[in-house]
């Protein structure tokens, strides 16, 4: 038996691996910015959050012992936010804050709309336009 060529048999190997290889690196970059984005909205709802209780909307009615709340707007200026999550920022994107109230509680909700991922045909449009939202219990 004559021994077969084997010329191009690593470069043959090196395509099948590095294909799957990049792939889950490349996803795994995707994931990673998506949870930073994630956490930096946590991040911002939060202060949202305390910045409605800081101001009249929901110190006044907790000084007042009233359930009566009515919060609404954004109580972050635009350099709070940009000193707090300049990550948002990034490929001019503008993160925004809305704070309503309802029921028992006062919600702060984050959300970057115009967000997507890197790959698109991967994850579809399940990660794009993230929200993240904080509730504030109103006293008594």
């Amino acid at each position: 038996m004559s021994k077969l060529d084997q010329r191009g048999v690593a470069a043959f190997e090196f395509c099948i691996v590095a294909a799957a290889i990049f792939t889950l690196i490349f996803a795994i970059f995707d994931l990673g910015r998506y949870v930073i984005t994630m956490q930096s909205l946590r991040s911002l709802a939060g202060a949202g959050a305390r910045a409605a209780m800081i101001n009249d909307c929901y110190t006044s009615a907790a000084l007042k012992v009233t359930t009566t709340v009515t919060c609404s707007g954004d109580y972050t200026t635009d350099a709070q936010k940009r000193a707090l999550v300049p990550f948002l920022y990034a490929g001019g994107l503008t993160p925004t804050v809305s704070t309503v109230t309802g029921g028992t509680a006062v919600t702060v909700t984050a959300s970057l709309q115009g967000f997507t991922m890197l790959w698109p045909t991967l994850w579809g449009s399940t990660f794009n336009s993230p929200s993240v939202s904080t509730q504030i219990p109103l006293p008594g």
